[in-house]
């Protein structure tokens, strides 16, 4: 495909993409090269957590840019220490290492895990990890996922990430052994088709963990920063997690990541651990627009209001169309099909007219809904609208 002088093969083929560019965004709404413009409903996968260029990060990064970019992770920089300092004053930990994606939040938390095994448990380093999960697309965070045909892809895998079944204890239970340090998921599954862990088993995990000398990892990459309702979705059991990871929502849709821990498990020692832009001060500035924002009065009170209407709004669409209900958490939810035409709805919602509905079908009989979490009523409501019309043909 052309685009002004530039043809979009120079790009290196990853996955079969539409042929439009997208040239501007602004809160629930894209608008392509053509003028066309779009309900996105994906958000960039739960990235863009207040929506299409907003004025907070906006604004952010306009000043940051004019101040200072990176000196180098050798050294503070002011946003760096603030962004941490509001990140372990609003959850149960101690100490936070920026990064620049989940995955690599994620190999962070491996690593720390690890080291602290090696420190604490003679050298014990398996980390069970869930059937259906997802961590992320480095060799390590891909082997510790549970997403169907990644143990043969990039074979063989990294050893240490035995899987057992979301929501039952037993499993988890029957594969702990001498070698393990620690257990690690999401509390919300996203990829593997927006499945919850339930509070009691959480809860149970947390038992289990502590009469182990284990680690509880917690990587809410996807269901972190407000998107479940709670600034953190381990909130909704609580229970305190040792190691958490943060991605997507954090940086609003700047790349930005996190690795929070207890202090009891930092034992990193210099050179350990690092990256070249890890902590620079242009994403952690956005990091701390976001986190004002979430953390302001009533901003989370109304994500919970609108993960309701939305729930409410998809079961009315499932009764309509004798579907199989739907599930989630917050303004993370899936509407679950009767079949398996989920990747065709999203297909046809692309090209629906006067616009179009940008939706993902992590399976292919369920729909995910992963909104800006200031999405409003009447916004879910012209997603429905649009919705109905399409499973009506």
């Amino acid at each position: 495909m052309r685009y002004g002088d530039f043809d979009t093969d120079s790009l290196m083929y990853i996955t079969n993409r539409p042929d439009l560019v997208f040239e501007r965004g602004e809160g629930a709404w894209l608008y392509d090269h053509q003028g066309k413009r779009y309900l996105d409903f994906i958000q960039g996968w739960a990235v863009n957590c207040l929506g299409h260029c907003p004025p907070e990060i906006r604004d952010a990064l306009v000043k940051q840019a004019g101040t200072l970019l990176n000196p180098s992770p050798a050294f503070y920089n002011g946003p760096m220490v603030e962004l941490a300092g509001l990140l372990t004053a609003n959850s149960v930990f101690d100490r936070v290492f920026f990064a620049n994606t989940g995955a690599e939040a994620n190999e962070g938390a491996i690593k720390l895990a690890r080291k602290w095994g090696k420190v604490n448990k003679g050298g014990a380093f398996e980390i069970i990890t869930f059937d259906h999960s997802f961590h992320g697309r480095t060799l390590a965070t891909m082997s510790a996922s549970g997403k169907p045909g990644w143990d043969t892809l990039y074979a063989p895998q990294v050893p240490g990430f035995p899987k057992a079944h979301l929501n039952d204890i037993a499993s988890v239970e029957a594969l702990i052994t001498d070698n393990t340090v620690g257990v690690m998921l999401e509390p919300v599954q996203g990829e593997g088709g927006v499945i919850p862990a339930d509070p009691g088993f959480m809860q149970a995990l947390r038992k289990l963990t502590r009469e182990h000398n284990v680690l509880l990892i917690v990587d809410e990459v996807q269901a972190g920063m407000g998107r479940t309702g709670t600034l953190f979705a381990y909130e909704h059991s609580g229970v305190e997690p040792d190691i958490m990871t943060l991605g997507k929502g954090i940086g609003g849709g700047v790349p930005l990541a996190a690795l929070l821990a207890r202090e009891a498990v930092c034992c990193f020692q210099a050179g350990d651990q690092g990256g070249t832009y890890n902590g620079n001060p242009l994403m952690t500035a956005v990091g701390v627009a976001v986190m004002k924002t979430l953390t302001a009065p009533g901003f989370l009170e109304g994500v919970c209001a609108r993960g309701e209407y939305l729930k409410q709004r998809l079961l009315e669409l499932s009764a309509r169309h004798g579907l199989r209900g739907e599930r989630g958490s917050g303004l993370l939810r899936a509407l679950i099909l009767d079949d398996e035409r989920g990747p065709a709805i999203v297909q046809a919602a692309l090209t629906m007219n006067p616009h179009g509905l940008l939706l993902n079908a992590p399976r292919p009989n369920l729909l995910r809904f992963m909104p800006a979490l200031n999405v409003s009523e009447a916004e879910i409501d012209l997603m429905i609208e649009a919705l109905d019309t399409l499973l009506k043909k």
